[in-house]
């Protein structure tokens, strides 16, 4: 079992709970979690790797005892890379480092990486997605587009109030239906809800989705435009050594999701896991740790 230390830190406009475990000068990962998870989404990994690298997991913003401002513009993209660059440049000062993400914290590794290619040495994704890929996919891709459907439903005021009913009944419903989860026991169960019953943190989750510009039409709306896929390619690059580790049973990311990715990603490797899914850091804790481990130690 992983037993972290902790430290707040200053990120300017929030304070960010940050979990570490490992060597203080060994490489540094930092993990980055998503929705609706907070910093222990990557613990199996980081209990894995924390004998040869300092591995650190912040609850980003809006999770957890992080700081979680109100209003959807709090949650674009550009804020949550502030906050990662300003604790990379805390932790890892002028020394690149890897980063790892999963989910929503896939899109801000990515969107990092797409800023400042020069501070990382390796970006790892697992079981998330590029942002042209995933709008491509959403448009044009059948599978993806419905199993995309949530995300407009998420959006909707009244998701503030109505994921938390019955013991937050539908939020746990969402979770199961990504992939599997009997990795799940009583004490993960507990420690989910305490960190989604925290004041203001339910309505800050949902406000990530709100703050996206994805645009999710209806099944058999036809393809509206989307600002993401006019983008200069060179805007979306992943400059560095890119590793992305796939469960292949993920009912919400469905395998068009990562169609693409080569044409902004020349060093790319992909690890892939037929029997996982979109927990795949909790299903495959220790082959998702062996992969990051021999990547990133090349």
């Amino acid at each position: 079992m992983l037993r972290p230390d902790f430290f707040s830190f200053d990120a300017g406009a929030v304070t960010l709970n940050v979990a570490t475990a490992g060597p203080e000068d060994a490489p540094l990962i930092i993990c980055l979690h998503g929705f609706p998870e907070y910093w222990a989404g990557w613990a199996p990994v980081m209990a894995e790797l924390k004998d040869r690298f300092r591995v650190v997991a912040p609850d980003q913003r809006g999770f957890n005892l992080s700081s979680a401002p109100e209003g959807a513009e709090n949650y674009r993209a550009r804020h949550m890379v502030g906050d990662l660059a300003r604790l990379a440049d805390h932790l890892s000062p002028g020394r690149p480092f890897v980063l790892a993400g999963h989910d929503w914290g896939a899109s801000v590794a990515y969107a990092y990486a797409f800023v400042h290619p020069e501070r990382l040495s390796h970006l790892v994704i697992a079981n998330g997605v590029h942002p042209w890929c995933f709008q491509n996919a959403i448009l044009h891709d059948d599978n993806q587009r419905r199993a995309s459907q949530y995300i407009n439903r998420l959006r909707e005021e009244r998701s503030n109030t109505a994921m938390a009913e019955d013991g937050y009944r539908r939020l746990f419903r969402m979770l199961m239906g990504f992939s599997r989860t009997d990795w799940m026991g009583q004490a993960e169960r507990d420690a989910y809800l305490a960190a989604w019953s925290r004041p203001g943190r339910l309505r800050a989750m949902l406000d990530w989705y709100r703050a996206t510009p994805l645009v999710v039409p209806e099944p058999d709306e036809a393809p509206p435009e989307a600002a993401i896929l006019s983008l200069p390619d060179e805007t979306m690059t992943v400059a560095m050594p890119h590793l992305l580790i796939w469960g292949e049973a993920d009912e919400a990311l469905r395998p068009a999701s990562i169609e693409g990715l080569e044409r902004f990603a020349p060093k790319l490797e992909i690890r892939r896991f037929p029997d996982a899914g979109h927990w795949i850091l909790h299903e495959k804790p220790r082959e998702v740790a062996a992969a990051i481990r021999e990547f990133a130690e090349r």
